[in-house]
């Protein structure tokens, strides 16, 4: 069953370094509070008929595909964090996981034939997400990418982010991520405040992660997003404004601006700390909308913020329900074949040393019903806030349009849904709450 929030929604999203840029949503919702779909449509293992796909019609063709490249080593675990990333002991396996990096893209390459074939396709995005991607050398970032590049086309203006630790961020690292083609940065600042840096566990101080972006800057690149949590603990109004204040004068071209969550069975929620209560929470956010909003940062999506158009593209392809190639241990993809019509999910096994030892990395390849891809369409596409046109949903799930009923007339009865015929969009009170309006497309 969905879990559906009485509440303002509490994020589930992606650009961040514990709740990871690059990431997909659908795979976020499986183990986040906000929404649980454990044991519903999206966790169903049967396989699909193939009868059924083969109904569906992609007018548009294939849709537009990204690739997610997942570096699970940490130099410590965050007490806050619920992802597949492990404390690094001894020396970092360079060498071994790029190795495994390309022999999985090689494999699953392999496994897709016909028209929509991944290695056809140009990569629009490529995210080096974890764990903490800056633990690893520019030498060796470079022969990761240039592995990529000799298996798939790259378009001419493809968006290549890496994820860095301001505790793990030099300027060799820097200048050799820069010169290996990495052309855009996602820093996990979270916070600028040493007590609530030492809440939060995080290993870096305010004064590396300034450097970190002086740094950046000074490597040459041009394209920066900073992460910004509120909602911590011990926290009010005041503070949480201060924390945005401070971010914003580093003039990063995109911010993450998203609330603490104590996810189940993490340290920190054993701890059970003080936190703000609802209603403050809801504050600080809609504080920081406004702040954000005067500072020239426009909201794209539930906790996305941009300066002069400079949204994240890896994470629109997420929204916008494009397909995506996931390697890398416990990294998750999503391939759609025009000619059988079947979409299929992929998980990696989430061990890296499972992922290392084993010839077959993939741990579970499940071919999505037409009940799962309504769900997921809702679950990425209503995060937007100008949403998606209508035609959008037809060329990204091959069913038609009508499908979105009975749900959308409901939605748009509730107030969640805005009536616009032509798009698929959330009112301000949809975005609100957010969770109820995604539940109305679950199909039982």
């Amino acid at each position: 069953m969905i879990a559906v929030s009485t509440v303002r929604i509490i994020d589930y999203d992606c650009d961040y370094d514990n709740h990871n840029e690059g990431i997909p949503v659908s795979e976020l919702s499986r183990q986040s509070t906000s929404v649980t779909i454990s044991g519903s449509r999206l966790s169903a293992a049967a396989p699909m008929p193939a009868a059924t796909a083969a109904r569906r019609r992609f007018p548009a063709g294939p849709p537009p595909l990204s690739l997610y490249i997942h570096m699970p080593w940490c130099l410590r675990k965050c007490p806050y964090c619920d992802f597949n990333s492990h404390q690094v002991v001894g020396p970092l396996p360079e060498q071994d996981y790029v190795d495994a990096l390309l022999a999985d893209l090689d494999a699953q390459l392999g496994q897709a034939t016909g028209r929509g074939h991944p290695g056809r396709r140009p990569l629009r995005s490529v995210f080096i997400g974890g764990g903490t991607p800056s633990l690893f050398s520019g030498a060796a970032v470079a022969r990761l990418l240039d592995g990529v590049l000799a298996r798939c086309e790259l378009s001419t203006d493809a968006e290549i982010t890496l994820e860095a630790n301001p505790g793990r961020v030099d300027a060799l690292h820097l200048a050799g991520y820069r010169r290996a083609g990495v052309n855009r940065l996602s820093i996990g600042v979270q916070s600028l405040s040493a007590p609530h840096l030492k809440a939060l566990g995080r290993v870096h101080s305010p004064a590396q992660a300034r450097e970190a972006v002086a740094k950046a800057r000074a490597a040459g690149f041009d394209n920066i997003n900073l992460d910004l949590m509120f909602g911590l603990p011990g926290q009010g109004p005041a503070a949480a404004a201060a924390d945005l204040d401070a971010l914003i004068t580093l003039a990063p071209e995109h911010i993450s601006y998203y609330e603490l969550t104590l996810e189940p069975d993490t340290a920190l929620a054993r701890a059970a700390p003080d936190r703000p209560a609802p209603d403050t929470v809801d504050a600080m956010q809609e504080q920081g909308i406004a702040r954000l909003a005067s500072a020239g940062y426009a909201r794209y999506e539930v906790s996305a913020f941009a300066r002069d158009g400079r949204h994240c593209r890896h994470n629109l392809n997420y929204w916008r329900f494009g397909d995506y190639i996931g390697i890398g241990a416990g990294a998750q993809g999503k391939l759609t074949d025009v000619v059988t019509g079947q979409v299929e999910r992929r998980t990696c096994k989430g061990s890296p040393g499972a992922y290392l030892a084993s010839a077959d990395r993939q741990s579970e390849r499940v071919r999505l019903d037409d009940a799962d891809l309504v769900l997921e369409f809702a679950l990425n596409a209503l995060r937007l806030t100008a949403g998606v046109a209508v035609p959008s949903f037809t060329a990204r799930t091959g069913l038609p349009a009508a499908r979105l009923e009975p749900a959308r007339s409901r939605m748009v009865a509730a107030g969640l849904l805005a009536p616009d015929p032509a798009r698929l969009a959330a009112t301000p009170l949809g975005l609100r709450f957010l969770n109820d309006l995604v539940a109305g497309f679950f199909e039982t």
